[in-house]
């Protein structure tokens, strides 16, 4: 009979790559060198209130199941908003921080988060998660982004789910972007061209550097333009120029730089993270004001990439309804949540029934505005 043992680390870096990333698979944010890039460069870390508890499950000595947990002290940098439930703690003088996170740091991807082969280990870690919130005394644990295995694991195993929703494009074998633009109702369709005109009216052209082709001035830019998008909300970023050098050293496929240039200046930059046959839009930056531009930085050139390379998907990042009219599509996203004390849990057990009634009837409404042409539609006009 196999031998299972359930423990917590606080690195990363004591666990061996390869068997994690046996069990993360193809997506760039939960394998090991994109972790470890986090934690060694100090960005989610005890001293930014992301305190590591890594809960690995070893069978016979072989790493058979991971969940990368923190014990957070703010939900800052999660894109899933519990404020709400931290006053009505505080309301009542209870501390709702420190609460056990399941998730990436500072990235809104749905992917892996009870990393196991097989359904009944992904329970037993959703079981051991609960059990360890339970040891560190702490009022709650959330998992956010998780996949669908990990929600059916997840509900057998206790949590309350919660539903949200972003915007992602679909590959459906487009031969070219023209191909993609002509399948869009003929107001859309002029919007996006007459955005990608003022774009190129305006001088401005577009290299892509993936791997090896992105060099430290590269990274330098794409990091000023990174910085300058935070500073214009008075924030500092999540994220260190160290912390892209060496997600840079260690995966740099992964990495797909969009800059913009005029007369041979970079005045924009957009950096996605490629896994798989999935592009994942994260960061931009501008040193200017160009009317179309963030729309063609993130988005269009996201897109024209994957038709062009063969890539299924685009997923545009959190929020953004304005998403639809470039052909990003609504899709549902998800949470789940367990709470030590049991009235808070009835009190928001009730709120995530009429909240996901209500985000049910949000998503069928955009799903009926879609800027797709219906079938038996017009032919596309130029």
């Amino acid at each position: 009979m196999s031998d299972t043992e359930i423990h917590v680390v606080d690195s990363i870096a004591d666990v061996d790559a390869a068997q994690w990333n046996a069990l993360a698979g193809q997506n760039p944010f939960v394998q090991h060198a994109f972790l470890a890039a986090l934690h060694a460069t100090g960005c989610a870390a005890a001293k930014t209130g992301w305190r590591p508890h890594y809960l690995l499950m070893r069978r016979d000595g072989v790493l058979a199941g991971a969940m990368p947990l923190y014990l957070k002290s703010h939900s800052r940098g999660e894109y899933v908003f519990d404020h709400s439930w931290a006053d009505a703690f505080q309301r009542h003088g209870i501390d709702y921080y420190p609460k056990l996170l399941g998730a990436v740091p500072f990235t809104p991807v749905t992917g892996p988060r009870l990393l196991a082969a097989e359904h009944d280990d992904r329970v037993l870690l959703a079981r051991a998660a609960i059990q360890l919130a339970r040891q560190l005394e702490v009022s709650s644990l959330h998992v956010l982004f998780p996949t669908e295995q990990d929600i059916a694991a997840m509900s057998e195993a206790g949590y309350m789910l919660r539903e949200g929703v972003q915007f992602h494009w679909q590959n459906d074998g487009y031969a070219s972007f023209d191909a993609f633009l002509a399948t869009m109702n003929q107001q859309k369709r002029k919007k996006v061209k007459q955005d990608r005109r003022h774009v190129r009216d305006a001088g401005i052209t577009f290299r892509h550097l993936r791997g090896a082709e992105v060099d430290a001035d590269a990274l330098d830019f794409f990091y000023g333009c990174y910085e300058n998008t935070y500073a214009e909300h008075w924030n500092p970023p999540y994220l260190s120029r160290a912390f892209f050098q060496r997600l840079h050293d260690h995966q740099p496929d992964s990495i797909l730089l969009v800059i913009a240039e005029r007369d041979g200046q970079n005045i924009a930059c957009a950096l996605d993270v490629i896994g798989g046959d999935v592009m994942y839009g994260r960061y931009w930056g501008t040193r200017e004001f160009v009317s179309g531009l963030h729309f063609e930085t993130c988005y269009m050139q996201g897109i024209d990439y994957c038709i062009a390379h063969g890539l299924t998907s685009f997923e545009g990042g959190a929020q953004g309804v304005h998403k639809m009219s470039r052909g990003l599509l609504p899709t549902p996203t998800w949470s789940a949540h367990w709470i030590a004390d049991a009235r808070f849990a009835n009190a928001i057990g009730e709120f995530l029934d009429a909240e996901t009634s209500a985000m049910d009837r949000h998503i069928e409404e955009l799903e009926a505005h879609t800027p797709f042409k219906k079938a038996g539609g017009p032919p596309a006009e130029a």
